[in-house]
């Protein structure tokens, strides 16, 4: 059932076509970024932004940060809220179940093609960006000019060689991976409660634009730590020196709930549902 999951996601045209947007985006701005006169300043623009024009290896980064508050979430939500709605709008549930498949082997199969989507888009946006910045940008400033090659700059300005840029590039796509994971459980429950695919990423897209909203309201301090957006952003604590683990820790426990709770919720309601199409 797995194999058939991940052979249908594969297949699927719309999910390379979303992909390709994905990685579209920091093409786009890289573009921009070598043709203009000047980088953006420091804190200004997104992540990284402001470094990569002296080092291309910086530029994974750079574009994991401008696909991750709204255009990988979205393409994750479609994925999410197609996974169980979809198969009962094109009529196939039904004889899915009817085969010797069980319903939680059917939901586990559907979360397993769901991260491996999510690791299929973001390897395809670290390697796409990370060639894009290359060719632009190129490695850093050569030995000879007086520091590594490949070596970049932390956040809190130590030096990184290539190996330690790496590292904590990969560190950082772990933890992107948890996190639309946990957004994703949610998007897989909403799946289950309507036989609309629409109407679950619209769902699951609610809840993000709602959680983003609240976080920058005062009134909401009390909420803030439990909003599924709220940690998202930070993996950047990967490229400081020393790594603040704090609100990594936070988050990933955070997500490892979201998971737990609601793909909890999406078995309980699927195994009592009764499925007409």
């Amino acid at each position: 059932m797995i194999a058939v999951e991940l052979r249908k996601l594969v297949l699927r045209p719309r999910i390379w076509v979303n992909i390709l947007l994905l990685c579209g985006l920091p093409l786009i701005v890289g573009i921009f970024l070598k043709t203009a006169d000047f980088a953006p300043p420091p804190g200004q623009g997104g992540a990284f932004l402001s470094a990569v024009r002296g080092n291309g290896l910086l530029f994974p980064a750079a574009a994991l940060a401008l696909v991750l508050p709204v255009f990988l979430p979205l393409s994750v939500a479609v994925v999410a809220g197609d996974s169980i709605a979809g198969e009962s709008v094109g009529g196939t549930l039904r004889y899915l179940l009817i085969r010797p498949v069980g319903r939680t082997r059917l939901l586990f199969a559907k979360i397993i093609a769901l991260v491996a989507f999510v690791l299929l888009a973001i390897a395809c946006v670290v390697v796409s960006s990370l060639v894009v910045g290359v060719i632009l940008f190129g490695t850093g400033t050569s030995a000879a000019g007086g520091a590594a090659a490949g070596a970049a700059t932390s956040l809190s300005g130590v030096s990184l060689t290539q190996g330690q840029l790496a590292a904590r590039l990969l560190y950082s796509i772990g933890y992107i991976v948890v996190a639309m994971i946990g957004f994703g459980a949610i998007g897989l429950f909403l799946s289950t409660l309507t036989s609309s695919s629409l109407g679950a990423a619209l769902g699951a897209l609610s809840i993000l634009i709602t959680s983003a909203v609240l976080q920058t309201l005062d009134a909401a301090t009390g909420v803030r730590p439990y909003l599924p957006t709220n940690y998202w952003l930070s993996w950047i604590d990967f490229f400081r020196d020393p790594i603040f683990w704090d609100s990594i820790d936070k988050g990933l426990l955070l997500q490892a709930g979201y998971v737990v709770v609601f793909f909890g919720a999406a078995w309980a309601n699927l195994a009592t549902k009764d499925i007409t199409s």
